[in-house]
């Protein structure tokens, strides 16, 4: 493995890194009702999509975007936008229901296939490129990057999937998802879709990493905020051909800008939440306080289902099934939840009364 990115963690980045740590702990325990945290999850979805996209180009609106996803309109002469919308979409579904399967090539290409995809949910995972690609100036025409030669493509993609499994317990998450961010930009594996697939890659890692927060924040839309500093910190060298300085280029600069978008995403999770719930018309803050972290966990399983079974819980947790049906006879015991159907095989459980009102 001959991956070794050049960086240092400085003290902008450690201070990033303390706020971002207490940030998460601190919405973790905010009193968010079930109704609110499915709001929230659809609005940062529909950001990361609509932002990501534009990045690239697409012309559609937030509004617009919502309605391609919701399969409501078309746009004439917009279809290529709307096939990117859609391809960004299934990617993004398709990496949250994935979240156990280790980042492996065969992973990096489906995502891109779905990226590319148009909306399509069986495709095949991409190849790489098999030729040079060249990034220009849409402008000037004057050549800004020339990604590495289709011949190294493959090993500097298996480098990289191997260093970030080694170094996986020994650099913060958040530094792993921006080298990986970083570097696959840098490969520019494939012919179109590299952005895109690049900063789905950094959403995987830290959502493994556990720096999900529910699927509530959007690193795209910081991005997008400010395109010239987006691009500015991540194109590192002195010239634009990978082989002249940018295959060991000092990538500190990118990892303090990713951190900070971080911390202001982070930050604008908190600050989002608190103001909806405190539009929620029924007060539920205080029987949400009472909530043991298992079960603010299985409350989330409530949000699309009115019952639920052992195996919901297994999925949720991880666990053996023994494990997921001695939790349900605690959180019975507990009087969190009852049995709505006996039977053996296919026993289902809903919230008792008290805690129903939770999710409205």
């Amino acid at each position: 493995m001959s991956f070794k990115p050049n960086f240092t963690i400085t003290p902008k980045i450690t201070n990033a890194l303390m706020k971002i740590e207490a940030l998460k702990e601190n919405i973790k325990n905010l009193p968010i009702t079930p109704n609110v945290m499915k709001t929230l999850r659809d609005s940062a979805r529909l950001q990361s999509v609509h932002y990501s996209t534009r990045i690239e180009g697409n012309r559609l609106s937030q509004k617009e975007v919502e309605r391609v996803i919701n399969h409501k309109e078309h746009f004439m002469g917009r279809l290529r936008d709307e096939q990117e919308i859609k391809g960004y979409y299934i990617a993004l579904e398709w990496l949250e229901s994935n979240l156990s399967k280790p980042i492996t090539e065969e992973t990096l290409k489906t995502i891109h296939a779905l990226v590319e995809g148009g909306g399509k949910k069986q495709l095949k995972p991409t190849p790489y490129r098999d030729g040079q690609n060249v990034i220009k100036d849409s402008s000037s025409g004057a050549i800004v990057y020339m990604p590495p030669e289709a011949k190294d493509v493959a090993k500097l993609m298996r480098d990289m999937v191997a260093w970030l499994k080694d170094k996986k317990e020994e650099l913060p998450t958040p530094i792993l998802a921006a080298i990986a961010h970083y570097q696959l930009a840098t490969i520019h594996p494939y012919y179109d879709g590299n952005g895109r697939t690049a900063r789905l890659l950094a959403t995987l890692v830290l959502y493994q990493g556990g720096y999900d927060l529910k699927g509530l924040y959007s690193l795209e839309e910081y991005y997008a905020r400010n395109l010239h500093a987006y691009y500015d910190a991540i194109s590192r060298g002195e010239h634009h051909n990978y082989y002249f300085g940018r295959e060991n280029a000092d990538i500190t600069p990118w990892i303090e800008y990713f951190v900070l978008g971080m911390l202001d995403s982070f930050e604008n999770v908190k600050k989002r939440a608190e103001e909806a719930q405190n539009k929620d018309k029924t007060d539920k803050s205080k029987l949400l306080r009472t909530l043991t972290p298992k079960q603010r966990q299985v409350l989330t399983l409530f949000e699309a289902q009115d019952t639920i079974t052992s195996r919901d819980i297994q999925h949720l947790f991880g666990f053996s099934a023994r494990s997921a049906r001695l939790l349900c006879n605690t959180l019975i015991a507990e009087g969190f939840l009852i049995i709505s159907n006996r039977a053996a095989k296919n026993r289902t459980y809903k919230l008792s009364a008290q805690y129903e009102e939770l999710i409205g």
